[in-house]
């Protein structure tokens, strides 16, 4: 991979970036790495002077390491004698000229995209289940969870974010490219619109799951409706899109979808029972016919002609408990049909595929029944625990539950009020406290729920929460450890510490009741 100064010039001059630059020889000189790491600086490298932390002695870092070019919002002196490329958003230059460095491996690929408060990475997963057999092992992933570059075990690692800095991004594409890889299904956050990490990037399908309160805070999105507008730009960036009609704002959405896309490009889905707005045609309707603690089984059906065209429709199954999926599992089925699947084989992918950290089940000896779910919001924990209350006749429910430091701070909120409306005991714990004072974010927690409903304990050592938990459960009652899912780390003031992830903290519980 390279790309040359002139490359670069022309480039950010196009997208009307360049604010300066000051060239030491040739254009044609060809940086041969590119990076905003200066730790991870090679020979002839680019280096990109981001994020609110820098400080000018990461530069010369970059420059003693072997950089020959930084680009960035201002000169520094550091850089002297080094190319400088000035530019009005770094960000958006750096994921540009990522894309151009790595060669544009998106126009290898056939991307499907994923943004929503709720089910992104359950969709994405459904996907790649339908898509991996029929594009034989060729589909990859970047989720939430983990990013799958390659069908060698040793090309399938874990994430750090749902959707990382534009630079690693467009690097896992050209490794996947190389890797023989021709599909890619991503989840898109809306932090990285935010923070331009996919600016410039293009989607052959882009979906719109749904939008509820989250992500609002001092470090992330300042209002809803700035959370909104960033969740929207992935349907102006898609050349196909796939929105759930049923979602909060729906009129906006579609109009979003609109303003880059013919109609007859944008695909709507809805459950049987939904009453469209006037003028609007669902493409796709599920009907449900059994949803229960082994099985979800529905059905999906056509309402247009160009849905018909998709040759999708049919009956489904799936391993993924939970009725709530079934609106994933639709979107899923359309997202792999617009990449060419067809019935029986979108319903043979999707029938067994499974998930880290959704819905793990372990039954306790003389206690109660443990889930694992990584439910961290409110939509997402009413729908998980509204799912138990329903299955199992309204059981006494158990919620381990804590949340994020330094973002989400509206998940507090949330939580308690789906405390309120569905469990009768809590125990409020650490979940990547960060840099917050976890008892400041436990008390925030608490202040919203109410004492007459649910019974509440602080135990901030999540472990010992989890061990409190599943020893109080009787048999009939329902344990939830919710929010962490199957993360292996606990991010406490910078540092991502081990965690063995709660279902082995559950399992470990159970063998010491054993004895």
């Amino acid at each position: 991979m390279g790309l040359t100064l002139e490359a670069c010039i022309l480039i950010l001059k196009e997208h009307h970036l360049l604010k300066s630059s000051a060239i030491q020889d040739n254009l044609s000189q060809k940086f041969t790495s590119a990076t905003y790491d200066s730790r991870k600086v090679a020979e002839n490298g680019i280096f990109f002077c981001k994020g609110a932390k820098f400080r000018p002695i990461y530069l010369q870092m970059a420059k003693n390491n072997g950089a020959t070019v930084y680009v960035s919002e201002q000169p520094y002196a550091e850089g002297n004698g080094m190319h400088a490329l000035i530019v009005r958003n770094i960000r958006k230059a750096m994921s540009l000229l990522a894309a151009a460095f790595y060669d544009y491996p998106q126009d290898d690929l056939f991307v499907v995209a994923y943004t929503g408060t709720k089910g992104k990475t359950t969709s994405a997963y459904f996907t790649r289940g339908i898509l991996n057999p029929v594009t034989n092992n060729r589909t990859a992933m970047f989720s939430t969870v983990e990013r799958v570059v390659g069908p060698k075990p040793e090309e399938q690692f874990l994430s750090d974010l749902t959707t990382p800095e534009s630079l690693d991004l467009f690097h896992d594409m050209r490794q996947a490219v190389d890797n023989g890889m021709t599909h890619l299904v991503m989840e898109v956050s809306s932090q990285a619109y935010k923070k331009n990490r996919v600016f410039g990037l293009t989607y052959d399908v882009g979906f719109f799951l749904n939008i509820t309160p989250d992500h609002i805070g001092p470090n992330e999105h300042p209002t809803f409706a700035d959370y909104l507008h960033c969740k929207l730009q992935l349907l102006v960036n898609a050349r196909k899109c796939v929105i759930n009609a049923e979602t909060d704002y729906f009129q906006e959405v579609y109009a979003a979808a609109t303003t880059t896309t013919s109609p007859d490009s944008i695909y709507l889905f809805a459950s049987a029972d939904y009453q469209a707005p006037a003028g609007i045609d669902i493409d796709f309707r599920f009907a449900s016919q059994e949803a229960d603690l082994a099985k979800s089984r529905f059905k999906l059906e056509a309402g247009t002609l160009k849905a018909e065209q998709l040759k999708i429709t049919g009956e489904y199954e799936l391993e993924l408990i939970g009725d709530y999926n079934e609106s994933n599992a639709c979107a899923a089925i359309i997202g792999a049909g617009l990449a060419g699947a067809t019935y029986p084989d979108t319903a043979k992918g999707i029938a067994n595929v499974q998930i880290p950290g959704r819905m793990e089940k372990l039954d306790v000896p003389n206690h109660g029944r443990v889930y694992v779910d990584y439910a961290h919001n409110y939509a997402s924990m009413v729908a998980l625990l509204s799912f138990f209350k329903k299955e199992y006749h309204q059981p006494h429910i158990i919620v381990v539950v804590g949340s994020p430091g330094d973002k989400g701070v509206s998940r507090r909120e949330g939580f308690a009020k789906a405390l309120n409306q569905l469990a009768q005991r809590a125990f409020i714990t650490n979940d990547d406290p960060g840099f917050e004072e976890p008892q400041d974010i436990a008390d925030q927690i608490i202040a919203g729920i109410d004492p007459n409903k649910v019974e509440v304990t602080v135990e901030l050592d999540r472990a010992k929460a989890i061990e409190l938990a599943i020893k109080e459960s009787q048999p009939g009652d329902i344990v939830v450890l919710a929010g962490k899912g199957s993360d292996a780390e606990q991010k406490v003031r910078g540092v991502n510490t081990p965690w063995p992830t709660d279902m082995v903290v559950a399992k470990d519980v159970v063998a010491k009741l054993r004895g």
